[in-house]
């Protein structure tokens, strides 16, 4: 048979349920319609329902139809996300991967003139918040045979200099945490890895660096692939690790 007479190949996350926190930010939106692209039935969580409604329509016009699943991060409990975990799996029966795209950043500041609530809500929202929702997720994830946890973090170097506060601290904690958390599962079949992107023009970096233009950094689109990689069964090869894109 020739090559153009062959099939093609399965999508990369075809019959998949994979949940995006963050699905309405810059990475979380684009890594959401690549997924759905791949065949992954996408779970959309975020805060911000108007920008989850416009990213609903976009995944939905390029894979399977999309679960809509409204949530803040920073107010939502434990017991909020075990009901998430438990509507996922009644509504659509599995879950095979989670994506960390939600992050909390309220601009450099020095550490001793942070507000002590501006820190508390970086370190939950960009840590604490992040396990409480992996933890919730893992029973059903450990169910899949093959599941993925994703988290997505900023430049470690960067963010552990001077000014970054909160944020850079809960990064540095959540690189240690992929290690930890892929240790302990390992026998469950669920992969941990994460995933460094480079430069991204978003409305996070333009926090950070006010007189950048935009000219600098790359479109999220760029590191969308990346996602599904991770998510699908060829990212086994960063299992435990951190895959570190151009910077």
């Amino acid at each position: 048979m020739s090559d153009a007479a062959a099939p093609a190949s399965d999508p990369a996350l075809k019959d998949r349920v994979v949940l995006i926190a963050g699905a309405h930010g810059g990475l979380g939106s684009v890594a959401s319609v690549a997924c759905a692209r791949a065949g992954a039935t996408v779970v959309l969580l975020g805060r911000k329902v108007p920008k989850l409604n416009r990213v609903y329509d976009a995944v939905a016009a390029v894979g399977p139809e999309p679960l809509l699943y409204p949530l803040d991060l920073e107010g939502a409990s434990a017991d909020d996300y075990a009901h998430m975990a438990q509507q996922i799996e009644s509504e659509l029966g599995r879950l095979d991967g989670v994506l960390h795209c939600a992050a909390n950043f309220a601009g450099l500041t020095p550490l001793q003139q942070t507000d002590p609530a501006a820190f508390a809500r970086a370190i939950h929202v960009n840590l604490t918040a992040r396990w409480w929702l992996t933890q919730a997720c893992m029973p059903l994830l450990a169910k899949a045979g093959d599941a993925a946890v994703v988290f997505v973090l900023d430049d470690l170097a960067r963010v552990g200099s001077a000014f970054w506060g909160g944020y850079g601290l809960a990064q540095h904690a959540m690189a240690g945490l992929i290690g930890m958390l892929q240790s302990e599962v390992e026998s469950s079949r669920i992969r941990v890895s994460g995933l460094q992107p480079g430069p991204m023009r978003t409305p996070l970096r333009a926090k950070a660096y006010l007189e950048e233009t935009d000219r600098v950094g790359r479109d999220p689109e760029a590191y969308a692939q990346a996602c599904v990689t991770l998510l699908s069964p060829e990212g086994a090869g960063h299992r435990g690790r951190i895959w570190t894109l151009d910077s």
